[in-house]
């Protein structure tokens, strides 16, 4: 395995959400090569049908924060009752994240960059609009943007997290930072250096309960 490819793996082993961010500033080049990433992102026939927007400015930022605190409030009301039926460890890791979560609720504004990442559905083939299930296959030409700026946060020592609550406001998003009608929100990533230790070990389950040899639920031997 070469030095690239190790760094590659690694990258993605230890990209973990990092909620708590210090307001220093990002360096330019260092936002420019993060955004790059991003752009290198494959989409579907290349269209690259999505937009992000760069909130740096501290009053939109701050209008932002002021969205999010309400909507992380009312989601997170079901994570805490989980912690009712948690002991031990993982309700130890749980408690811990919840408090991250909560840190990012109140300092979401604070932030030095919150990437606001848009999509315009006319310029998608989203083949599974019409099912009866609701429709993902257009995220695939948006997210994988995202997860590449992710991957560039990581190597530049940035971190980072995606949150999508703020979908729910998207009206007042988009008149507050101008994005035309036939765009829509698909998530926003606040980014910024981690207070703490930022990126490391991540926990995920095995590959064995995850894919499968030929039929859905059939083990695979590798």
């Amino acid at each position: 395995m070469s030095n690239t490819t190790s760094d590659l793996y690694q990258a993605m082993s230890t990209l973990r959400a990092v909620r708590r961010l210090r307001p220093d500033p990002i360096p330019d080049d260092v936002l420019q090569r993060i955004l790059q990433a991003a752009a290198w992102a494959p989409t579907g026939g290349n269209v690259q049908p999505w937009r992000v927007v760069v909130v740096r400015d501290a009053q939109k930022k701050r209008a932002i924060g002021d969205l999010y605190r309400p909507q992380w409030g009312k989601y997170s009301v079901g994570s805490r009752k989980m912690l009712e039926r948690m002991q031990g460890e993982p309700r130890a890791k749980q408690e811990r994240m919840l408090a991250a979560a909560d840190h990012l609720g109140e300092h979401m504004g604070t932030a030095p960059v919150l990437l606001v990442w848009c999509f315009n559905p006319n310029n998608m083939a989203i083949t599974d609009a019409d099912m009866s299930r609701p429709s993902v296959v257009g995220g695939g030409s948006v997210y994988l943007a995202v997860q590449n700026a992710q991957l560039a946060c990581r190597a530049e020592n940035v971190g980072c997290v995606l949150t999508t609550l703020l979908c729910y406001d998207e009206d007042a998003i988009k008149e507050l930072l101008g994005i035309p009608d036939d765009w829509y929100t698909c998530g926003v990533m606040p980014i910024g250096y981690s207070v703490g230790g930022g990126h490391g070990p991540i926990s995920r389950r095995p590959v064995s309960k995850l894919a499968f040899a030929d039929t859905f639920g059939e083990g695979i031997d590798l």
